[in-house]
């Protein structure tokens, strides 16, 4: 049924690959290359087709995002993985909350390295935020994650346990908790700088009321001679 779909969208090779793409922008991005399994380009594909979906695919349900990852999977030992992955999908033996999932499974399917990549995670797992600030910590927990192997909640349970413990509570404590780890990272950042002006606001005023400074002032009387 999805390799129909497929073929039926004329999806079988480069030509017309974008059907299922919902445009929400304007911007050019440059759609993957195909991929045939070589683990000297499964993180450059990945990486093409994270960038790809975020910009041109978002609102797209998650089973139209993997088919059309998998119109790019083209060739070599990739065909017949392809094959047996269409075939435990329309069979209901695999199921994937986010594209990210799938794409990490590709990953851990064909990469290669994977003494880099434990310590990378090795690294990740050492991460924590300490005295910088959260954008600072995002910036660098990105890069660590992305040749760690982690993905979904593993990536989000990392990335909890490295940041401060009161920005943590408050998230675990909100009504609603951040569900991606795009929204960890952006509400992080969000508590993280409001704690800061906070700080910074308060600091000002002590030192406003140390000095005196903002206190009502006598009124000074002119005699005129």
């Amino acid at each position: 049924m999805l390799q129909a779909i497929i073929v039926q969208a004329g999806l079988g090779g480069t030509e017309g690959v974008a059907a299922f793409a919902r445009p929400n922008t304007q911007i050019e991005v440059v759609r993957p290359q195909e991929f045939n399994g070589s683990s000297r380009k499964v993180a450059r594909f990945i990486t093409a087709c994270k960038l790809y979906i975020r910009m041109k695919m978002r609102g797209v349900v998650i089973e139209e995002q993997i088919q059309w990852v998998l119109s790019y999977v083209q060739g070599g030992s990739a065909d017949i993985w392809k094959e047996n992955m269409l075939e435990d999908l329309e069979g209901g033996l695999l199921e994937y909350e986010t594209v990210g999932e799938f794409l990490a499974n590709i990953k851990r399917e064909f990469r290669g390295g994977e003494e880099e990549e434990s310590v990378k995670a090795a690294e990740l797992r050492r991460l924590e935020q300490g005295n910088k600030t959260m954008e600072e910590f995002v910036q660098e927990f990105r890069r660590v994650a992305r040749e760690s192997g982690y993905e979904g909640h593993p990536l989000i349970k990392e990335f909890k346990r490295g940041i401060y413990g009161a920005i943590r509570r408050k998230l675990m404590e909100a009504e609603q908790q951040p569900g991606t780890i795009e929204q960890w990272y952006n509400r992080a950042m969000a508590l993280d700088r409001n704690w800061r002006e906070s700080r910074r606001e308060e600091k000002r005023l002590r030192g406003r009321k140390e000095t005196g400074e903002g206190a009502p002032k006598q009124e000074q009387r002119q005699i005129m001679p």
